[in-house]
């Protein structure tokens, strides 16, 4: 019927569109469901035998196991998650004794040290963005023109992670780190295909998407008090525009440990069409 009523090529358009957003969808699964368990425990709060952060750290556990048991997931990519999970976990204890946010509610399931207090659902919200990456490499055939040496990267996805604690007590570069990223990746360009075509898009711009995402995904949890910045104690908003930056860089510290697993492969100009 839509065949008929619209021009061939609009139709197929409109299904490599639906067919993007399907394979979006299915990328974003761990993250969806680690966000759907946010949502339903702040709406149904009622409903649980347990604290709500020691709900979201076994719900989490639950997601993460299923997808290992169905080859969802594999073994080298959950070990990377795995690594990211302890990365944010360590970020987390520090932010958390620096005041930048709180996670509000009690719980058993966590850990407190060095001042910080963090219950344990809350690095899994990291493993989320590093399940998405692993998932969206295999899912859309990434493929890379003027990808940069791997060491490279390695090396800024380090003082990235560095800045992230050293900037309360030194100067902050990420002026600097954001100069470097765009010399890094400046002409890189990922090749990625939907369904019947193959498509591109500048891979720094990719990882502003993601972390537009991101940024979205953290506004509903701390609508739903799952934490809270400082400015949201007394009563919710939006948060500031200005953790795009923060989460742009996260994004390069979380793609880099995603590459340790898969390996950028450069583009043949020969499938290319």
């Amino acid at each position: 019927m839509a065949g008929r009523a619209l021009p061939s090529w609009l139709v197929k358009a409109l299904t490599e569109f639906l067919a993007f957003g399907i394979k979006q969808a299915w990328a974003c699964l761990f993250g969806g469901l680690m966000l759907a368990g946010i949502i339903a425990t702040a709406f149904w709060p009622q409903a649980l035998p347990i604290a709500r952060y020691d709900f979201l750290f076994l719900w989490a556990i639950l997601i993460q196991t299923s997808f290992l048991l169905t080859r969802l997931e594999r073994p080298r990519e959950a070990l990377v998650i795995l690594i990211f999970h302890i990365v944010g976990t360590g970020m987390e204890l520090f932010k958390t004794a620096a005041g930048s946010w709180v996670y509000p509610e009690e719980s058993l399931i966590r850990l407190a040290m060095f001042g910080g207090s963090v219950p344990l659902f809350s690095g899994f919200m990291y493993a989320a963005v590093g399940s998405y990456l692993a998932r969206t490499v295999r899912t859309f055939d990434f493929q890379f023109t003027h990808y940069p040496p791997r060491w490279a990267t390695v090396i800024l996805a380090v003082l990235i992670y560095v800045n992230f604690f050293t900037h309360h007590y030194l100067p902050d570069i990420r002026i600097g780190l954001f100069a470097l990223a765009a010399i890094l990746y400046g002409r890189t360009f990922v090749h990625y295909r939907v369904w019947r075509w193959q498509h591109r898009m500048p891979l720094l711009l990719g990882f502003f998407l993601v972390a537009l995402f991101i940024w979205l995904a953290e506004n509903i949890g701390t609508a739903t008090s799952a934490w809270l910045y400082p400015d949201q104690r007394e009563g919710w908003r939006m948060v500031s525009f200005a953790k795009m930056g923060s989460w742009y860089l996260l994004m390069l510290i979380s793609w880099v440990l995603v590459t340790l697993v898969h390996k950028p492969h450069k583009l043949d100009r020969q499938q290319y069409r």
